[in-house]
């Protein structure tokens, strides 16, 4: 039986989520599905607008096996660190391959791009410091969202000398595009969508679960946080003087959306600039994060066939009840309650609970 591995959010959960689950279910008919699911902050700095909770229930429902917590310290970084902790984490769990999606849907291009860039990592440091943002400093003939993640899964494979097979399916739908209405879109065109009050049933079967973020909120709490923190530095990615950016505008801006645009350099991107205001909210510092590895699997949920699975594999170090003295556990039990503020849900009660779900 073959142990797939796939990395998600599910910001929400669409058509192309689903296809991708069919794909692998038609390519490895036998296989085990294990699924690293973020939970309340995504990777590009966005609130998700289903629950953790939610996501799991939906996850199951879809024909996973398994789901397992990416937890927020990690799953809120960068491309490389979201990349690694989540290949960690299928490696852990005895996965022999990673299915993701694509734009290229040519796994040897991006092979090759990702020991090109582990090669010269030198020369990637080097354009950063020079301004170029992260996508133009890997001076790879790769652009696209999806597959610029696909070399990060990779460069962790090919880094760590794991056993996991990288394997892509070809993406439908383009991560930019706001406006499509085909069958399969993004989740971003789905999200502006809804939040323009249009009907998105045509692309998610779940858009009553969907959940409406107060970004007015988020601002105050944001200026709040900034106005009174005294040492903004200590926050993960705040880096090399972007503090007195941060300081200089917050008071100046009127929204969320003109403050990143009027602190936007070009070595601090747009998602770059929301990653590091979830960080300062949430309030993970650069020594928590660096103070914590990969020591546990949280278990979110599983099914009968999942549950069999782990019965068998005694030697992961799986567990569904995390306590409360971890580092990335404190974190998530901040990140729900910032999130319950911000959506007027209590998944902070769910948190507590610390139980996976079941569908046996």
């Amino acid at each position: 039986m073959e142990i797939i591995g796939i990395i998600c959010e599910y910001n929400p959960f669409h058509n192309g989520h689903r296809y991708h689950i069919e794909k692998i279910k038609e390519l490895f008919p036998s296989s085990l599905i294990i699924l690293v699911l973020n939970g309340y902050f995504m990777q590009r700095g966005d609130i998700s607008v289903l629950t953790k909770e939610d996501k799991v229930k939906i996850a199951l429902e879809e024909n996973i096996d398994i789901v397992i917590e990416h937890p927020f310290i990690f799953s809120s970084n960068s491309a490389d660190i979201f990349a690694e902790s989540a290949v960690t984490l299928l490696e852990k769990m005895g996965c022999s391959k990673l299915v993701f999606g694509s734009e290229s849907n040519n796994i040897n291009l991006i092979k090759e791009a990702a020991k090109k860039i582990l090669d010269n990592s030198k020369n990637i440091k080097e354009n950063l410091n020079k301004g170029l943002s992260y996508p133009a400093s890997l001076n790879v003939n790769i652009s696209s969202p999806n597959d610029i993640l696909g070399i990060s899964y990779v460069k962790a494979i090919i880094k760590n000398n794991y056993k996991i097979e990288p394997i892509t399916i070809k993406r439908t739908s383009d991560y930019h595009d706001l406006k499509s209405t085909d069958n399969i879109i993004s989740a971003s065109n789905i999200r502006k969508k809804h939040k323009e009050k249009l009907s998105v049933d045509k692309y998610t079967s779940y858009q009553h679960l969907i959940k409406k973020v107060d970004e007015d909120l988020l601002f105050k709490l944001l200026q709040y946080k900034i106005n009174t923190e005294h040492n903004l530095d200590k926050y993960l990615t705040v880096d090399e003087g972007i503090e007195y950016r941060l300081l200089k505008y917050i008071n100046k801006a009127k929204d969320l959306d003109e403050f990143i645009t009027l602190v936007k350099t070009k070595r601090y991107t747009f998602n770059r600039i929301k990653r590091m205001l979830i960080h300062i909210l949430i309030g993970l510092t650069k020594e928590d994060k660096d103070n914590t590895n990969i020591d546990y699997i949280k278990l979110l949920g599983f099914n009968k066939k999942g549950q069999k699975y782990l019965s068998k594999e005694k030697d992961i170090l799986i567990t569904s009840k995390i306590p409360d003295s971890f580092i990335s556990r404190k974190y998530e039990l901040k990140a729900s309650i910032i999130y319950d503020l911000l959506t007027n849900q209590n998944t902070y009660e769910f948190e507590l609970e610390n139980k996976p779900i079941k569908k046996i």
